[in-house]
């Protein structure tokens, strides 16, 4: 995306969001008045350490949990209504995959709760395994492939709806660094043929960085926007950007936002 973001239509708007748990002795406050606006095919990354409530967040804008302060909306909409809508698609940090059923047959299990036709449903599992690259493997079970490969079905699933908006829980952080890096190409590589907006969480910096347009950093204990950092690296992303000034400058940019948080 090179269009500035504020020249851009919101699909996702949060305002003020807070989140406190219930616990024993006292509540726990996991998220303080978060605001922020995702534009529309933006690729977005909710950067922060571990415990500052990045899945918290994107749990709500999910509509699998209900924030217990502020207001959020979707292209105009409840993150309810977006939901029922089937706006969404989710890739967790593990595949959830069904080791019981083929590879095509995990893609097509929310094309089959809908009751889309046999014939068109496995059309669509064949167009999505293409573009993951893994036509070869559509009958092979989940069990049969590496960590990176069941990922990639798990996009693939997440595809099958054709959802407007793309949600990911740090869907790499238990891959080596050499798949995790060749992932995040072919993410972008399917992002950029799809053209969906992407939420992604994750708590490397290096990844947001190349992935994103815009990174949103979360601090701890609660979490509260610290910091949004522009990516002003062009498009298309290429592996040799990893090595070049300007990612390293926007890696350390992002680093010093966390002093003295």
């Amino acid at each position: 995306m090179t269009e500035s973001t504020a020249a851009l239509v919101p699909e996702i708007e949060l305002e003020q969001i807070s989140m406190q748990y219930p616990a024993a002795f006292s509540d726990v406050l996991a998220l303080q008045d978060v605001s922020l606006s995702i534009a529309k095919g933006e690729f977005v990354s909710l950067l922060g350490p571990s415990g500052c409530g990045k899945t918290t967040l994107l749990r709500i804008m999910a509509d699998l949990i209900q924030p217990t302060g502020g207001r959020i909306e979707v292209a105009g909409k409840s993150a309810k209504e977006a939901r029922l809508a089937q706006r969404y698609g989710i890739v967790f940090q593990n595949p959830v995959l069904y080791d019981w059923r083929k590879v095509k047959q995990n893609i097509t299990l929310p094309l089959e709760l809908k009751g889309v036709k046999k014939s068109e449903r496995e059309a669509r599992a064949m167009e999505l395994l293409e573009l993951v690259g893994l036509q070869k493997f559509a009958d092979q079970y989940p069990w049969q492939l590496s960590g990176g490969m069941q990922q990639r079905v798990a996009i693939a699933r997440a595809l099958a709806m054709e959802p407007e908006i793309l949600l990911m829980d740090e869907p790499f952080s238990a891959l080596d660094e050499f798949s995790r890096e060749r992932l995040n190409e072919e993410l972008l590589s399917i992002w950029s043929k799809v053209g969906n907006t992407i939420v992604f969480v994750t708590h490397n910096i290096s990844e947001a960085v190349f992935l994103s347009d815009r990174v949103f950093v979360l601090s701890p204990h609660p979490g509260r926007l610290s910091a949004v950092a522009e990516i002003s690296l062009p498009r298309p992303r290429t592996k040799e950007m990893r090595n070049s000034e300007a990612f390293f400058r926007l890696i350390a940019q992002i680093r010093d936002s966390f002093e003295g948080v």
